[in-house]
C-alpha cells in the first residue's frame, strides 16, 4: 500500500470527527462521487435546453413560415406573430450544437464517468487533488451559466454555427448574434476550457499515480484507459481553441486582422488587411476533430466494460482494445483537414487527409468486431445498459460508415455542407455518445445513488429513443444525396426541394416523439434517486473494484484497507470457479493460469 494512501487511511480512522454541513457536502465537495453527480444533473439540465431548442428548429423545418404558439411563447420578439426570425434560427443551431458537444457530451459525459470510476476501479481513495477536481466542476458551471445568459442578450445570442467561423464571428456588426451573444459565447468556452484542462490534468495524474497495489495498467478495466486516452487527447487540443478564441477575441475588440482581410460591408472597406479565415478553420479543427474523440473514447470504454458484465464473458481482444484507443488518440490528430475539403486546400494535402482519415477505420473496426465477438455464444443478460450498448455499435457501425464517404476528397465535394453531414455526425458522435451516457447511467446509477433505476421504464425509454433516433438521422443521408443544405431556415425559396418538404415533415415528427420519450428517462432518473428500490453492493455480479466499495459513500470509498488487485477486470464464467465472475481482488488459487489476454 502507498505511502500516500496510508496516511489517507490513518485520516480516515477520525474522519467522522468532522461534521459536514450541506455546503461541504453538496456544494464545494471535493469527494469525486459528489462531484460525478454535479456533472451529471449540470450535464442534463444543458441537455434538456439542447434539445428543447433542436425541437424548435425542427418544427421551423418541417413547418416554415406557419405561426407557432410555442415559438411565440419561448422566442417572443424573435417570433413575431409566432413565426420565427431567420436570425434566432441560426441561433439556436449554433447554441444547440455547443451545449450538446461541449457542455453534455464533453463535460456530462467525461466529467460524470471519469470522477466517479477513475478512483473506485484503481482503488485510490479520491482524484489526485479533490480542490483541482472541484474547481475543475464550478468552473464548468459558471461557463454553462454564462452560455444560458447569452440566450437573453438584446441583440441575441452567438449565431455563426457552433464552429463560429469568420467573418460572423469575427465582425460584431456582421449580424445581430455577432455582439455581445458572440463575445458570452467565448467567454464561457474560455472558463469551459479551463475547466477541462484541469480536469484531464487530474484524471491523468490519479490514473498514473494512485494506482493500488498489483494494479498494473494491463488490469485495468477498459473504462479506465478509455478516461485516461481522452484526457490526454483533451490536454493536447483543448490549448489550440483557447488559442483560437482569444485570437478571434482580439479581432473583435482589439482591432487586430488574425482572421479577417478584405471585408466590405455596403460598398464600404474596412481596415482590416492581411488575416485569413481558413487560419481559424485549422485552429478549430485542429481541436474540433480530437473533440469528437474525446466525446466518443469514454463512451466506448463504457460500452466495453457493460458489454463483458452482461455477456458474462471477458472481453474480447482486451490488448488489442487498448492498442486501437491509442490508435485511435494518435490518427485523431492529424485528420483535421477532412472538414476543410472544399476550403481551396491543394488538392494533394486533400489526398493525404483522406489517407489519414481513411485510416481511423482501422481501429474502429477492431473495436465493433471486438464487441460483437464478445456478445457471441455470450449468457446475455438484455438489461437496459446492455441494450444501449448494443445500441450504441449499432450507431457507431452505420454512423461511420457514411465517414467513409464524407473522409474522402473527392465524394466529401457532392455532400459537404448537407444534411448528410448532419446525419453522419449525429449517428457516429452525437446519438452513439449519448447511448454510452445512458448504458453507464442505468449501470452505475446504483454506485452513484445507491438504488437502481426502473428496469421497465428503461426498456420503454430505450426502445422509442432508438426507435426516434434512426427515424430522425436515417431519411436525412437522402435529404442530404438530394443536395439539401444544413442551417437553412426554410427551403421554400427552392422549388427543387419542394420534393423533400415531406421527409423533413417526418424527420420531425420523430424528433418531436424523441424529445418527449426523454420525459419518461427523466422521470425514472429523478424518482429512483428518492424512492427506487435499494441496490445490493453488487447488482450487476460485476468483477471491478467499485463493486467491492460498501452501498453508502463514505469519504475515503472503502472502510478498511484498499483491496490489493490479483487478476485483470475480465474474469466471467471462469473455469473452475462455482460462481461466473470472480472480482479482480481474489487471489490466484493454486493451479489457477492466469488468462492470456
Amino acid at each position: 500500500m502507498s505511502a500516500h494512501a496510508d496516511t489517507h487511511a490513518h485520516e480516515d480512522d477520525h474522519g467522522h470527527h468532522h461534521k459536514e454541513t450541506f455546503v461541504t457536502k453538496y456544494i464545494f465537495s471535493q469527494d469525486h462521487k459528489m462531484i460525478a453527480k454535479q456533472y451529471l444533473v449540470t450535464g442534463t439540465i444543458m441537455g434538456i435546453i439542447g434539445i428543447l431548442m433542436s425541437l424548435m428548429f425542427r418544427m421551423q423545418i418541417a413547418w416554415p413560415e406557419e405561426p407557432n404558439v410555442l415559438f411565440e411563447a419561448l422566442l417572443g420578439k424573435w417570433a413575431p406573430d409566432g413565426v420565427m426570425d431567420a436570425d434566432i434560427y441560426l441561433a439556436l443551431v449554433t447554441i444547440h450544437g455547443t451545449i450538446m458537444v461541449f457542455f453534455v457530451l464533453t463535460a456530462g459525459l467525461s466529467g460524470t464517468f471519469s470522477n466517479l470510476l477513475i478512483p473506485l476501479q484503481i482503488g485510490a481513495r479520491d482524484m489526485a487533488s479533490g480542490f483541482l477536481n472541484m474547481v475543475s466542476y464550478w468552473l464548468f458551471f459558471l461557463s454553462s451559466v454564462i452560455m444560458v445568459i447569452s440566450l437573453f442578450v438584446e441583440a441575441g445570442p452567438a449565431a455563426a454555427g457552433w464552429t463560429i467561423y469568420p467573418p460572423l464571428s469575427a465582425l460584431p456588426m456582421a449580424q445581430g448574434g455577432s455582439g455581445m451573444g458572440m463575445t458570452l459565447w467565448l467567454v464561457s468556452m474560455a472558463i469551459f476550457i479551463a475547466s477541462s484542462l484541469l480536469g484531464s490534468l487530474n484524471y491523468v495524474v490519479t490514473v498514473i499515480n494512485l494506482r493500488t497495489k498489483g494494479m498494473s495498467m494491463t488490469r485495468l478495466p477498459l473504462t479506465i484507459w478509455a478516461f485516461f486516452v481522452t484526457a490526454i487527447i483533451g490536454i493536447i487540443s483543448f490549448p489550440v481553441l483557447l488559442s483560437a478564441a482569444l485570437l478571434l477575441i482580439m479581432d473583435r475588440s482589439f482591432g487586430t486582422s488574425f482572421f479577417l482581410s478584405d471585408i466590405f460591408i455596403q460598398g464600404e472597406v474596412l481596415h482590416y488587411q492581411g488575416g485569413s479565415p481558413v487560419l481559424f478553420e485549422h485552429l478549430f479543427w485542429f481541436l474540433g476533430h480530437p473533440e469528437v474523440y474525446i466525446v466518443i473514447l469514454p463512451a466506448m470504454g463504457l460500452v466495453s466494460e457493460i458489454m463483458a458484465s452482461n455477456s458474462r464473458k471477458p472481453i474480447f481482444g482486451y490488448r488489442a482494445m487498448i492498442v486501437s484507443i491509442l490508435a485511435i488518440a494518435f490518427l485523431s490528430t492529424i485528420v483535421w483537414g477532412h472538414h476543410m475539403f472544399i476550403s481551396g486546400m491543394n488538392p494533394f494535402l486533400g489526398s493525404v487527409f483522406t489517407f489519414t482519415t481513411l485510416l481511423i477505420a482501422i481501429p474502429s473496426a477492431v473495436k465493433a468486431f471486438n464487441w460483437i465477438t464478445t456478445l457471441w455464444k455470450g449468457n446475455l443478460q438484455m438489461n437496459p445498459a446492455m441494450l444501449f450498448s448494443i445500441g450504441f455499435v449499432s450507431t457507431f457501425i452505420t454512423g461511420g460508415l457514411t465517414g467513409i464517404i464524407l473522409g474522402d476528397s473527392a465524394l466529401d465535394i457532392n455532400v459537404h455542407d448537407t444534411y448528410f453531414v448532419v446525419a453522419h455526425f449525429h449517428l457516429v458522435m452525437g446519438i452513439s455518445a449519448l447511448y454510452g451516457m445512458f448504458a453507464g447511467i442505468y449501470h452505475w446509477f446504483p454506485k452513484m445513488y445507491g438504488r437502481m433505476l426502473n428496469k421497465n421504464l428503461g426498456y420503454i425509454h430505450f426502445w422509442l429513443t432508438a426507435v426516434c433516433a434512426y427515424g430522425v438521422f436515417f431519411p436525412m443521408h437522402f435529404i442530404g444525396m438530394a443536395g439539401l443544405p444544413r442551417r437553412y431556415y426554410t427551403n421554400s425559396n427552392f422549388p427543387l426541394f419542394d420534393d423533400l418538404a415531406n421527409v423533413n415533415v417526418i424527420i420531425t415528427v420523430f424528433a418531436l416523439v424523441g424529445g418527449v420519450v426523454q420525459l419518461v428517462y427523466l422521470y425514472n432518473f429523478f424518482s429512483s434517486i428518492f424512492f427506487g428500490k435499494k441496490a445490493t453492493q453488487n447488482p450487476w455480479k460485476a468483477t471491478t473494484l467499485e463493486w467491492t466499495t460498501p452501498v453508502e459513500h463514505i469519504h475515503g470509498n472503502w472502510p478498511g484497507e484498499i483491496p490489493h488487485v490479483h487478476r485483470w477486470a475480465y474474469d466471467y464464467s471462469k473455469p473452475g470457479y462455482d460462481v461466473d465472475f470472480v472480482p479482480q481482488n481474489v487471489p490466484f488459487k493454486e493451479g489457477e493460469v492466469e488468462l492470456h489476454h
